[in-house]
């Protein structure tokens, strides 16, 4: 039960930072327009930034009272000892948005326009890594990519993914969710 104290379940990021983009919707920060075009970024596609969507709005000032300034700072020391323990991190780099439903059964990354997840990185390969869905779950196979894959920093050839893994293909990573 230990090792799975930390294990969120599917698309619980997402629904994070879409209740983020709708608290600031409701404490005026953000526009319809503005609101209504980040919500379909973060749920049109695979991958997702969340520092794009919501990075402006954890450096505006704060109506917080002061307690509740304290609880969020106390908060946010614990979640760093935490990640420092290994457990998850709570902002992902890039957030790698899977469909658990078996809606989609294949999806091929890599920097190659014709891949389902098409990234920029050089370190990436054309034809990187196949993620495939089976049995309620994904599973990531290495496309005996240059770089190879990792799996929350181990080197894999096929593995299954479990949300909140760290996908690092070459030198980008990607939070499963």
């Amino acid at each position: 039960m230990r090792d799975t104290l930390h294990v969120l379940g599917p698309g619980a990021r997402r629904h994070r930072l879409a209740r983020i983009l709708n608290t600031a919707y409701a404490e005026g920060l953000l526009s319809d327009r503005t609101l209504a075009h980040r919500l379909d970024v973060l749920f049109a596609g695979e991958l997702i930034d969340p520092a794009k969507l919501v990075g402006d709005l954890t450096r505006r000032a704060s109506r917080r009272s002061l307690r509740e300034s304290v609880w969020h700072t106390v908060a946010a020391l614990r979640n760093r000892y935490e990640v420092g323990a290994g457990a998850s991190s709570v902002q992902p780099g890039i957030l790698l948005a899977l469909d658990w439903t078996g809606a989609c059964e294949e999806l091929v990354i890599g920097r190659h326009p014709s891949c389902d997840v098409v990234m920029g990185d050089e370190t990436v390969s054309r034809r990187h890594a196949q993620l495939i869905f089976r049995d309620g779950g994904w599973i990531v196979r290495d496309l005996d990519s240059t770089n190879g894959t990792r799996l929350n920093g181990q080197y894999v050839g096929r593995c299954r993914l479990r949300p909140g893994d760290q996908l690092g293909l070459g030198g980008q990573l990607l939070r499963v969710d």
